[in-house]
């Protein structure tokens, strides 16, 4: 049997309970592995393999922000209902510009600031940003 192949991002986290549950509820999915100072989730939509590490120390913003992207404006949506279910706020920003691309999504901000967009990209673009 074939394994899927899954992008790999490991964020340090200034609370791991905390941010065990946001990124539970935001991506839908339980960890496969939960340690004293360790997550990691393994989803196969997005085909992610997301690992926590607890720091004491989790300063400045060294990444821009982070995204899923889908295949269509139905599924972006989707997702937008499920994580606003699970009470977060989802930010819009629906036929706009940007990174040479219109695009529809939103975002949502994890416990330590990281902004996540899911997004649907609808065609290409003459320009970066708006």
């Amino acid at each position: 049997m074939k394994r899927l192949a899954h992008i790999h991002i490991g964020l340090n986290v200034k609370d791991l309970k905390e941010s065990l549950d946001f990124y539970r509820r935001m991506l839908g999915a339980e960890p496969v592995k939960v340690k004293e100072d360790y997550v990691k989730y393994l989803v196969n939509n997005p085909n992610l393999n997301l690992t926590l590490s607890e720091k004491k120390n989790v300063e400045g913003n060294q990444i821009n922000h982070l995204g899923i992207q889908v295949e269509s404006y139905e599924e972006m949506l989707s997702h937008k209902e499920r994580i606003e279910k699970e009470g977060f706020f989802a930010r819009e920003e629906m036929d706009t510009t940007c990174c040479y691309a219109v695009q529809d999504k939103f975002w949502v901000t994890d416990p330590d600031g990281i902004e996540w967009e899911y997004f649907y990209t609808k065609a290409d673009a003459e320009v970066h940003t708006i």
